[in-house]
C-alpha cells in the first residue's frame, strides 16, 4: 500500500488531467509515478520537462537507461529497477548489460565510461574527487557529457527517493532488487 497515493483522474484538476493524457498518448499508460508526482503538479511539469530536455542531449537512450539503471540500484529504488529494466532492453540493452549497469559498468568504453562515473556520482553523493572527474575524461566523457551524466543521476534520484518514499506500487515487470550473479 502506497504512503502516497497517486491522484487519481477524478481528483485531479483539468490541466493535470490533460498533463497525465499527453503522458498516456506518449507512452501507452501513467505511470503509477507520475500520478504520484500529480500531488504536485509543480513537480510532475519539472520532471517532464526535465526529462524531455535531458532527450536531446548527448547521452544515447542506451547510455540514459544505464545511468537509470546505476542510480535505482545504488539508492534500492525497486520501482525505478523495474521500470528501467523494460525500458532498458527497449533501448537495446541486453540481460547482461543491464546487470552491468546495475553495478555501475558496460561492455564498451564509452558506456562503461557513463556507468562507472553516474556509478561514482551516487555513490559520493556528487562528492567525487580529482580522479574520479580525469578518469572519466580519460575514459571518453567530455564536460558535456559529465554534466548529462550528473543531472540524470539528480533526474533519477528524484523519482527513486520519491518511490522509495511513497512507496509506490509498482506497474512493470517486478524484478529483484538483488542482482543476481
Amino acid at each position: 500500500m502506497p504512503r502516497i497515493n497517486p491522484v487519481t483522474a477524478a481528483a485531479a484538476t483539468a490541466e493535470t488531467n490533460a498533463t497525465l493524457a499527453a503522458v498516456k498518448a506518449k507512452i501507452g499508460m501513467v505511470p503509477n509515478l507520475y500520478a504520484t508526482f500529480a500531488q504536485s503538479p509543480a513537480v510532475l511539469n519539472g520532471f517532464l520537462a526535465l526529462s524531455d530536455a535531458l532527450s536531446k542531449g548527448l547521452l544515447t537512450p542506451r547510455q540514459r537507461e544505464i545511468v537509470a539503471l546505476a542510480t535505482a540500484q545504488a539508492n534500492s529504488c525497486h520501482y525505478c529497477l523495474s521500470a528501467h529494466t523494460l525500458l532498458g532492453k527497449g533501448a537495446g540493452l541486453s540481460p547482461d548489460a543491464i546487470r552491468a549497469a546495475r553495478q555501475g559498468k558496460a561492455d564498451n568504453a564509452p558506456d562503461n565510461a557513463v556507468a562507472s562515473f553516474a556509478a561514482r556520482v551516487v555513490e559520493t553523493r556528487g562528492m567525487v574527487s580529482d580522479a574520479d572527474v580525469a578518469s572519466a575524461r580519460l575514459a571518453g566523457l567530455d564536460d558535456a557529457r559529465i554534466v548529462e551524466v550528473i543531472a540524470h543521476v539528480s533526474l533519477n534520484t528524484l523519482t527513486n527517493f520519491t518511490n522509495n518514499v511513497a512507496q509506490t506500487v509498482i506497474d512493470f515487470p517486478v524484478v529483484d532488487l538483488a542482482i543476481a550473479a
